[in-house]
């Protein structure tokens, strides 16, 4: 399973409201920080798939050129 950044982007958001009604600033860049680790997650997940994708693309046109 790949992790696409989700749990890293709640607990992201969670800590920046906490830090906000807080008035915690570092809570709230950790919420930040963590927000971001989660959408670079997210964004390194939908590369990783698209070039699995392509990979597959190109083993099956090699596949049915050779037939």
């Amino acid at each position: 399973m790949v992790d696409k950044g989700t749990t890293d982007k709640l607990k992201g958001s969670a800590k920046e409201v906490v830090g906000d009604v807080t008035g915690d600033n570092k809570k709230k860049a950790e919420g930040i920080l963590d927000k971001t680790i989660g959408k670079v997650k997210e964004v390194a997940a939908d590369i990783k798939e698209a070039s699995e994708d392509a990979v597959e693309d190109v083993k099956e046109k090699l596949e049915h050129h050779k037939k």
